[in-house]
């Protein structure tokens, strides 16, 4: 074993057709990286602007901007948009003309567009709350009680299953408007799965309820996408600023941003990647929707390398989306053919970082909002909670699918972990979520979009479902605990090696990739992942390596971190053929579109 090797782990001797796949586009960014870093202090989606005309942008200094680092922008015929609290930049409208006289000064560290971006978001129960065993929190007594959940969505509508008493703070970013109720209903929708209490689905007659994970949280709601479920960088980064400065105020511990856009440059960039690590310095847990382009084959990557920023950063946690297939139990749940699947882009970050729910969730809404408009049908009908209830359309709960609706249940399962234990830090608490999601997962399946009636096969690969499947439960019984520091579960990244070989590197202090910290008898990721046929005899696991769902066991056994093993002796994934670009959910019944 080389020096490499024993500080990463390699994946894929004999890659085989995903193998491949993830194998050339992480070579071809690499070397995308070397020719892009010439340049690097404005980005490339800025070369070809009208040098005549106007830009909207946002310009990182090398510390927060003062009266003469505004100065700088303004002398060159710029204006100042929007103030952005301690992150170290602002958003300005400046000539396209003056763009590379300011990237000559040596304050500036970086200059990039005010990007826009947006939510990242069949009649059945869709049963997260049992697949999540969030029940098990609730008969603990764990609520959410008194820990602050920063929701930056679309605003958050006056519902009575979400008590206005739990919205302790509101506040409009959206230019062009002053109010903070949600016209959108994606954040209202994502604020019911985080923290809905099922008034109207608790009555007498009613035999399912729509619960959220936390219910008793409190919710600061920042709202910065419109009624279109439109927003910009600069929009969003104004209410991470806001939430750093509430923190204490409302015991903000956690950010919910069920929001992206493209990826445009590495994350040591990108502003909104910036932006959420000063949060997560700050103390405060992100957790940020994968997006919903696993479908897209624009790259000849079968949809690795789609996920979008600010959840390419790799402090924060990143959730993909799963199907519950209709079903309580677990052991059907596959993930959904639309998530987006990492390595991330520029940097190859390896995400998502866990998966939870995301297909055909049940919860709020109210009908003037432009989603109810859009998707009347998404209204699930009274008879689906309500004994002898009719077919008749509920106005209170409502179906949407997408990595947005998979966010708040882990923001949910976060909050539970922080009121159980305060004292845990950002780190820690990914690296528990990480170290404890069920992992006995259904290692490939084919699933059928309702809309279209095309078919897809998925693979719970690691650049698809990351650690795993959320499991609350096990994350509030295990004591395990990474190190303190900031940084120490920060995801580990790929590279390619001289063999061809697909190498995990984790950063210098973390603990979930390579030789990673032994917690107890586990570890995160261990030296050695087999994901295929061939190590397996019987019920013994060859080299006490680490296990992912083989067919030789049907699917149903994964072994996750018993010891550490010769790296070389790994085998990844099975062939697969993936389907075309769409953006349906994958369901056995009903017609609801994703929200892209």
């Amino acid at each position: 074993m080389t020096a490499s090797q024993g500080r990463s782990f390699i994946w894929g001797r004999k890659p085989l057709h995903i193998c491949a796949s993830v194998l050339t586009l992480i070579t071809l960014l690499l070397s995308a990286n070397l020719a892009y870093a010439a340049n690097s202090k404005v980005s490339s989606d800025l070369a070809g602007t009208n040098a005549s005309g106007q830009v909207d942008v946002i310009v990182q200094f090398n510390q927060a901007p003062t009266a003469a680092y505004h100065q700088k922008v303004l002398s060159r015929g710029g204006t100042l948009k929007r103030e952005l609290g301690q992150f170290k930049g602002a958003a300005y409208t400046m000539p396209a003309s003056a763009i590379d006289s300011l990237a000559a000064d040596p304050d500036v560290v970086y200059i990039s567009p005010d990007r826009p971006l947006h939510g990242a978001g069949s009649w059945t129960n869709d049963y997260h709350e049992i697949t999540t065993n969030a029940y098990d929190a609730w008969a603990q007594g764990l609520w959410g009680t008194g820990i602050g959940v920063a929701v930056i969505d679309s605003g958050i509508a006056d519902v009575s299953d979400l008590t206005q008493s739990n919205v302790v703070y509101k506040q409009n970013f959206v230019a062009g408007s002053t109010g903070t109720n949600d016209q959108y209903g994606h954040g209202t929708h994502v604020s019911g799965i985080l923290a809905g209490n099922a008034s109207n689905s608790l009555r007498s007659n009613d035999f399912y309820s729509f619960m959220g994970i936390a219910p008793d949280v409190n919710l600061i709601n920042l709202r910065v996408l419109d009624q279109n479920g439109n927003g910009t960088d600069s929009q969003v980064i104004a209410a991470i600023q806001t939430a750093i400065q509430l923190q204490n105020k409302y015991n903000i511990r956690i950010i919910n941003l069920s929001l992206g856009r493209g990826v445009y440059e590495s994350y040591t960039q990108d502003p909104l990647c910036q932006a959420v690590e000063q949060a997560w310095r700050a103390g405060i847990v992100v957790v940020v929707a994968a997006g919903n382009d696993g479908r897209s084959n624009a790259a000849g990557t079968n949809g690795y390398g789609t996920i979008t920023s600010p959840g390419n950063d790799p402090y924060v946690i990143t959730v993909g989306a799963m199907n519950t297939m209709g079903t309580p139990s677990r052991d059907d749940d596959v993930p959904t053919s639309y998530t987006s699947k990492g390595p991330t882009l520029w940097d190859q970050v390896i995400k998502p970082d866990l998966v939870a729910p995301g297909n055909l969730i049940i919860s709020l809404y109210t009908a003037p909002e432009t989603l109810n408009q859009e998707y009347p049908g998404n209204e699930i009908p009274v008879s689906l909670y309500q004994t002898n209830g009719w077919n008749t359309p509920s106005p209170y709960y409502f179906i949407l699918s997408g990595t947005s609706m998979a966010t708040p249940m882990v923001s949910g399962a976060v909050a539970l972990m922080l009121q159980q234990d305060s004292a845990l830090t950002p780190d820690q608490v990914k690296a528990r979520l990480m170290l404890t999601a069920f992992k006995n997962l259904v290692p490939e399946a084919t699933v059928t979009d309702s809309t279209t009636g095309q078919s897809f096969n998925v693979q719970a690969d690691l650049f698809t479902v990351g650690a795993g499947y959320l499991d609350i439960n096990a994350a509030l019984s295990s004591t395990s605990l990474a190190p303190a520091t900031v940084g120490s579960a920060m995801s580990p990244t790929a590279t390619v090696d001289n063999s061809g070989n697909i190498v995990l590197v984790a950063s210098p202090n973390s603990v979930l990739g390579a030789n990673s910290v032994i917690w107890g008898n586990s570890v995160i990721w261990g030296n050695s992942v087999i994901w295929g046929t061939s190590v397996l005899n019987g019920a013994d696991v060859s080299g006490n390596s680490v296990i992912w769902g083989t067919s030789s066991l049907l699917g149903q056994s994964v072994i996750w971190g018993t010891s550490a093993v010769d790296s070389s002796s790994v085998i990844w994934g099975t062939s697969v053929i993936w389907g075309t670009d769409t953006a349906a959910p994958d369901s056995e019944a009903g017609v609801v579109a994703d929200i892209p």
